[in-house]
């Protein structure tokens, strides 16, 4: 199975030996309700375990898995009546960005989000969620509406990270990323991000400068991608693993060195199993903090005072 884990091969089999059990018993008319009732308590219990103790590399592997919701799939489930807006008015349309205006329980947001895609034609045409400067500079031209109207800002972030190509070079991908940096610190509205997937380096930053950050149980949000942590340290891109353990990669990380403010529980296997499930739980805890944010008066001080103590020297977890 595609994206399937090592961790999973056992389940496989209980599963595999469930189905030909019902296969037998539909030839035969023999009653086994009581062996399939023992093998499917079995997977209930050793699923539990699976998931409950997954390593890093593993979760990695879910954060990357094809079937991920991403972005759009969130946006048509959480909110309605979007609005997709399209260019940055500079210099054309990224599709690897989609923002627009959306109602959350019928009040008005702002919804920002990077968008892979599902197969090789859509990839190319979404640039595998890697935005380019145009696709920053369109985030930013919706940033600014939300602040002339009054609409919180959702961003939903799932990028390896920025685009690295020549004509992202040539069109100042180092400046469009600062300068959202710059402008989203100082946005005078609620803000609410979402790691929903991957969060590599400044590409995922960028559109991450928010009052409230959340991740989700398997998605990770980083300085680096294993894989470039490897080969800048190692030269060898295959020591990803050992990378990803180094940078103390993973949502609960992410949670005790005070970078990220909740954890969002996934669907038992993983968002791409339940995505009703999984945008449930995900507009609750959008819902919630939007609702936090609005009651501090002094927001801006808060969002302030969060990343001035984002990165301090002290006591922190190993």
């Amino acid at each position: 199975m595609a994206g399937e884990l090592d961790a999973e091969l056992p389940l496989r089999s209980l599963e595999e030996q469930l189905v030909e059990l019902r296969r037998k018993s539909e030839g035969s008319h023999v009653d086994v309700a009581e062996e399939v009732a023992a093998i499917e308590s079995k997977i209930a219990v050793l699923r539990q375990e699976i998931y409950r103790n997954l390593g890093i590399w593993d979760r990695i592997r879910l954060a990357r898995h094809p079937q991920r919701p991403y972005a759009l799939d969130y946006i048509g489930r959480i909110f309605s009546n979007f609005q997709e807006i399209h260019g940055d008015r500079r210099f054309g349309d990224d599709a690897a960005m989609v923002c627009g205006p959306a109602l959350l329980d019928g009040s008005p947001v702002m919804v920002l989000g990077q968008q892979k895609g599902r197969n090789v034609k859509e990839n190319i045409r979404r640039n595998f969620g890697c935005p380019q400067p145009e696709g920053y500079r369109k985030a930013l031209r919706a940033m600014k509406l939300a602040e002339k109207f009054a609409l919180p800002l959702i961003s939903f972030i799932d990028s390896a990270g920025a685009y690295p190509g020549i004509g992202s070079e040539e069109r100042h991908m180092g400046e469009a990323i600062a300068v959202n940096l710059r402008e989203m610190s100082a946005l005078k509205i609620p803000t609410v991000g979402v790691v929903i997937g991957e969060g590599g380096s400044g590409g995922a930053l960028a559109i991450g400068v928010v009052d409230r950050l959340l991740v989700l149980e398997n998605a990770y949000y980083s300085v680096i991608s294993p894989e470039g942590c490897a080969a800048i340290l190692w030269k060898d891109r295959s020591r990803a693993m050992q990378a990803a353990e180094a940078l103390r990669l993973g949502a609960k990380k992410l949670i005790a060195f005070g970078i990220a403010d909740e954890l969002i529980p996934e669907p038992i296997g993983g968002a791409h199993l339940d995505y009703d499930g999984a945008a449930a739980s995900l507009k609750d805890a959008l819902l919630r903090h939007l609702e936090e944010i609005r009651r501090d008066k002094n927001f801006l001080s808060s969002r302030y005072a969060k990343y001035r103590s984002t990165g301090a020297y002290g006591d922190r977890p190993a």
